[in-house]
């Protein structure tokens, strides 16, 4: 029998993290829900061994046989979905006891495609955190009245043009919506933005709720903070912006069109890093600067 929502678990790293996240869906409040774990061939075997002797129905654990990475580990999840809902959570994030109940009481009373929920930040050793990009986040997040608000269209793209607020880990996705649109392929660092993007220009909305429900794990030396310092992370973001000014000059959405070309949050994250570039191998303060400055 299907369950009501499924929460996918693409996987490559550190085990004990991993294994916290399994813990927090497994011990939400709303019981009937499918956990895949898609190891992507992290090697070590214990995440084999452990959940080998799990006994919980509810666990499917896959290992792939070759790294697809996350672009195409997170393709292929969304192949694996059954459930009309569906959650791509990160393997070091942590799902509160209420978080299911919150998002699956939230598709049945908003017309949506995506559940946003209320977010805090932790850092490696699960302590609450607020760096300066989270606080950024939580300046322009649309307020919301009540317990929610479902928004979409230009005034949602705009808001994300502006800057980034959503955490892609904690969303709850419409299953049809996903698969018809999917990701787009070549992406690393936007992939999941891109996303939220396409199905809101194809006329989707998300609910965002005000309950925090979910904690998001923010590593000082994730991929995404590496690619920020060499400036791949930059390039990426910036060709994507102007990629979707394009798409928003095309629907009729100028003010989303203009901070795309803008991008200032972008642009201002970069330069919040020159420092700690010109302190680091690797670091690039020239990328960077091309960064902020074209």
């Amino acid at each position: 029998m299907t369950a009501a929502i499924d929460v996918m678990l693409p996987y490559y790293g550190d085990v004990t993290l991993m294994k916290l996240a399994v813990r927090s869906v497994l011990d939400q409040s709303y019981t009937d829900v499918r956990l895949v774990v898609i190891d992507d061939g992290y090697p070590d075997p214990e995440p084999a061994r452990w959940f080998g002797e799990m006994r919980d129905p509810r666990v499917t654990y896959l290992r792939n046989e070759s790294n697809l990475g996350a672009n195409g580990n997170y393709r292929k999840a969304v192949e694996l979905v059954e459930a009309d809902w569906f959650v791509m959570m990160g393997a070091d994030d942590v799902m509160r006891p209420g978080y299911l109940a919150a998002v699956t009481d939230a598709a049945q009373r908003y017309d949506v495609d995506l559940i946003q929920p209320g977010v805090e930040v932790i850092d490696e050793n699960g302590s609450r955190v607020l760096p300066l990009v989270d606080r950024v986040k939580k300046m322009i997040t649309p307020k919301v009245d009540g317990s929610g608000e479902a928004i979409g269209g230009e005034d949602l793209a705009a808001s994300l043009m502006r800057g980034d607020w959503a955490y892609f880990p904690s969303i709850a996705w419409r299953t049809e919506v996903v698969r018809r649109i999917g990701f787009r392929k070549g992406l690393d660092v936007v992939q999941d933005l891109a996303l939220i993007l396409d199905i809101v220009k194809q006329g989707g909305k998300m609910a965002l709720l005000t309950d925090v429900v979910f904690d998001y794990r923010r590593h000082s030396q994730s991929d995404s903070s590496v690619r920020a310092l060499d400036g791949r992370r930059f390039d990426e973001e910036r060709s994507f912006f102007l990629a979707e000014a394009e798409s928003f000059d095309a629907l009729g959405w100028p003010r989303a069109a203009r901070f795309a070309r803008r991008h200032l949050t972008s642009r201002l994250n970069a330069a919040s890093l020159l420092l700690k570039a010109a302190r680091t191998p690797g670091g690039s303060v020239k990328a960077l600067m091309r960064h902020i400055w074209r």
